[in-house]
């Protein structure tokens, strides 16, 4: 399903996570904690360094507060 990445320790990632319209609920969604567990699997198998994990779960661009 996936390909091979060649040298992955070339590579620094980001998990980016969003939040389901279907999974529109109080507290962190379960859509949240499937999507952060399968990248996590995922970027372990490819020996990929996660650099940081960005979840927006309830936030979009029309409720983003710039911050200077």
């Amino acid at each position: 399903m996936y390909l091979e990445i060649s040298k992955p320790m070339d590579y620094r990632v980001g998990l980016y996570i969003r939040l389901s319209k279907e999974d529109d609920r109080e507290g962190q969604s379960e859509s949240v904690a499937n999507q952060l567990s399968m990248l996590t699997d995922f970027a372990r198998q490819q020996r990929l360094d996660v650099y940081d994990t960005y979840i927006d779960d309830g936030w979009s661009g029309t409720n983003f507060v710039e911050v200077r």
